[in-house]
């Protein structure tokens, strides 16, 4: 299915990254140290960014926290990294965002949750102070609404009014509701404390990918602020990896989004940085964006009894991860490259000549040859024991040559 027309939302600048509007859907991710361990931090944020995270969040949850953040920020520019960071408030926001100019001059994004700033007249005083520090400082705001967390006055609320109803909704329905309009309520509310229509970004997460669907399908529709897609806890494993991409894809193909996270839980001592892969990997498979050369392997079966194929791909995968930092510089473009390595002759020609660069290896029973495709086209046969390296060559020499025509007309 074709990816529906872009959901036309207002532009948000964060720091040099614009979100929303005609802006490229933008990665983000999250550090999961502490934010009072600068070194820890500034090493994290330097993975992510290298990993392609173009936005940054951090924990600020205490005063100590809070006082590290410029700290964080100096590190980075002294490395070099110009990556915006975004703030993450809970509870004691505006006591933080008051008692540390520092730290609000620093960050370039606050993240707010409604639900976590207090109840009753409190509520409306600390969003409104937190709110005023944006505009002091002139900063976007994340207006962040969690299911765990949300604003349990609203939702009382809402219940109450959908008993009394002729047709009372489910209670999932109602929940569902409350997400949506604790979210607009609250943009509303700052817009009426003085904060720009374009500094605001929604996000309303929950962790059911239905749910979520449901609960952007009707943002999108009552609103043109810039959407932050993600389930707000995706899971570990194989499990946190489908859910967030079954639930990322279903509203990136109908338009709606404008930065997305995949908000996964590592393995015990696993990398941070498989969310942004994740994220990419899901914006490159709809075409929406290109971050790096795609391999295309098959998965073997009977015919396919030996393990050739599997090493090269995978050789060919650790080949293009290595360069693509230096080809991105080099090569502009590189990134839509399309590579084949196929293992027996049943789809390999035809894969082959799909990809813009394709090799078919021998079967089962079949000649211990492996034609090569370029651009559709028959190239030549390979064989022997440098089989391998001498197709690495050729994919190397095949990016020079399609790739460094753009790069040599730029210089």
């Amino acid at each position: 299915m074709p990816v529906n027309k872009r959901r036309l939302s207002t532009c948000v600048n964060i720091g040099n990254v614009p979100v929303g509007g005609q802006a490229p859907i933008v990665v983000q991710s999250m550090t999961n140290t502490s934010t009072e361990d600068v070194a820890g931090t500034v090493k994290q944020i330097e993975e992510l960014v290298n990993a392609g995270s173009e936005i940054v969040r951090i924990t600020v949850n205490t005063k100590e926290a809070a006082a590290c953040v410029a700290k964080i920020v100096e590190q980075l520019e002294k490395k070099s990294i110009n990556v915006p960071l975004v703030g993450d408030f809970h509870y004691n926001g505006h006591l933080l965002l008051t008692e540390y100019p520092e730290c609000a001059s620093a960050l370039a994004k606050y993240r707010i949750n409604p639900g976590n700033v207090g109840k009753g007249e409190k509520h409306d005083i600390n969003f409104k102070t937190m709110i005023e520090a944006a505009i002091k400082w002139q900063k976007p705001v994340r207006i962040g609404v969690n299911w765990g967390s949300l604003d349990q006055e609203l939702l009382a609320e809402m219940m109450d009014e959908n008993a009394k109803s002729k047709e009372p909704a489910d209670s999932d329905t109602v929940l569902n509701q409350a997400v949506v309009e604790s979210a607009l309520r609250s943009a509303k509310l700052a817009e009426e404390y003085g904060l720009a229509h374009n500094k605001i970004v929604l996000s309303a997460k929950v962790s059911q990918v239905n749910q979520l669907v449901d609960i952007y399908r009707e943002l999108a529709k009552s609103c043109d602020y810039a959407l932050h897609l993600g389930l707000t806890e995706a899971g570990m494993s194989s499990k946190g990896i489908v859910s967030s991409t079954a639930a990322l894809s279903l509203l990136l193909t109908e338009g709606i989004g404008d930065t997305i996270r995949a908000s996964l839980t590592p393995e015990p001592g696993g990398a941070r940085t498989q969310e942004v892969t994740v994220c990419q990997q899901v914006l490159q498979a709809l075409d929406l964006r290109s971050f790096s050369a795609t391999v295309t392997a098959c998965p073997g079966c009977g015919r396919t009894t030996s393990t050739v194929f599997q090493e090269l791909a995978k050789q060919i995968e650790e080949h293009l991860q290595e360069r693509r930092k230096l080809w991105q510089e080099r090569y502009p473009g590189f990134e839509e490259l399309k590579v084949a390595v196929m293992g027996c002759i049943v789809n390999g020609p035809g894969e082959s000549k799909h990809a813009d660069i394709g090799i078919s290896l021998p079967g089962v029973g079949e000649e211990p040859k492996a034609p090569v495709f370029i651009n559709g086209q028959y190239f030549n046969t390979l064989a022997g024991p440098t089989l391998a390296q001498d197709f690495i060559n050729l994919v190397d020499n095949y990016v020079e040559e399609r790739f460094g025509v753009k790069s040599a007309a730029l210089v």
